[in-house]
């Protein structure tokens, strides 16, 4: 495994860690598939993964129990940990406490060595100020009970370029892929965050599996390249090959994801991809950009949906129709999902936007994509 600065601190991080939102389920629900989760995240920290990210939401609340009956038996000496406060849920001062001490008991610890205020958007973070999180958080590094404060960020530059100036953070955590280079922080945010001594932790690197198995135009690209590499390796080694990345995560579900990572992980550096790489990767971006039109990683901040509309899902499939140029099988896979959740059951409450990350008019797409995937679709609409 290779290891990198974690900012200013004196601690190096793993090139990977293991972010535990996309963990293995039974029967496609919230329900952890334990035996082989556990498996997975114990194999990534047998082979040097020492920074494990959670939240109190992922999973419907059952991660992080998950990640502290897995962290037993050892496991715990062995890892960075870090989970994050539900800014959304924070009403009055004490719920700061209330939520952080009940993580510390499904977590199965004394301590959070990173803790970040989750998701900060702009109406969060005035929210939280507002409530004194600042003042309350070196309160909690005083007593032991957070080690490191952080905040993973959801909105534009501006916000982030303030939040990053309010306070003396020791990290945070952007979404950040070759595809994301000038959405929400971007290179912009990467590097000024660096620049002020924070460890910059990434999400979302494949984008949500976007990134993964590309269409023939795309697969083409890469076999460009003087060296082959998959898809997702690809996409990882942009990340490492970057100076200001001190970790990046992957949301993996299957153990061949971990094993994959893993190899990545290890055959990474900075400065690793040459120029003629690089160039690469721009003409990837750019035939992507093209392919893909709704920016949805799937992160599901928008279910449920109070009116039944599966947000996600609909969007995978028209994402999916048009990204690999299948129109016919989107349609066909949209045929297939229950009446009640299909896009046109949106009534356009707009709840569900502001809770995306992405910022996605959620309600005008919703429109659109039942207008080109619903069976009274013309056969041969094309999917802008």
């Amino acid at each position: 495994m290779e290891y990198r600065r974690f900012g200013r601190l004196d601690w190096e991080v793993s090139a990977l860690g293991f972010g535990c939102m996309r963990l293995p389920t039974t029967n496609g629900n919230e329900a952890i598939d334990e035996e082989e989760a556990a498996r997975m995240l114990r194999y990534a920290i047998d082979h040097g993964v020492n920074y494990i990210d959670t939240a109190y939401p992922y999973h419907g609340g059952n991660s992080e129990p998950f990640v502290g009956r897995v962290l037993q038996d050892g496991y715990r000496e062995k890892v960075r940990l870090a989970t994050k406060l539900p800014s959304w849920k924070i009403e009055e001062p004490e719920d700061f406490d209330k939520y952080l001490n009940e993580q510390l008991e499904r977590l199965q610890t004394d301590h959070i060595d990173f803790y970040l205020l989750h998701a900060l958007r702009e109406k969060w973070w005035r929210k939280l100020n507002d409530l004194s999180v600042l003042d309350w958080a070196e309160s909690a590094k005083t007593d032991g009970r957070i080690g490191h404060l952080g905040f993973s960020f959801h909105d534009e530059y501006d916000v982030f370029e303030e939040i990053v100036d309010a306070y003396d953070w020791a990290f945070c955590q952007i979404q950040y892929n070759y595809m994301d280079i000038d959405t929400q922080a971007g290179t912009k945010g990467l590097e000024y965050a660096a620049s002020k001594g924070l460890a910059v932790v990434i999400m979302e690197p494949i984008l949500g599996g976007r990134l993964v198995d590309p269409p023939e135009r795309i697969e083409a690209l890469w076999g460009e390249a003087p060296t082959q590499r998959a898809a997702a390796d690809w996409a990882l080694q942009w990340l490492w090959h970057k100076p200001e990345v001190s970790v990046v995560l992957s949301g993996m579900s299957t153990m061949e994801h971990v094993e994959e990572n893993v190899a990545s992980a290890d055959a990474s550096g900075i400065g690793l991809l040459t120029d003629e790489e690089l160039a690469i990767v721009e003409r990837v971006r750019e035939a992507y950009e093209e392919l893909c039109p709704i920016p949805c990683t799937q992160c599901k901040y928008c279910m449920p949906c109070p009116h039944g509309v599966d947000i996600p899902r609909n969007f995978d499939i028209y994402n999916q129709g048009a990204m690999y140029e299948k129109p016919d099988h989107a349609r066909r896979s949209y045929g297939f999902v229950d009446e009640e959740n299909r896009a046109n059951a949106c009534i356009a409450c707009h709840e569900c936007e502001d809770q995306c990350p992405q910022m996605i008019p959620i309600s005008d797409w919703m429109v659109h994509v039942h207008e080109v995937l619903g069976e009274d679709a013309p056969y041969v609409c094309d999917l802008p």
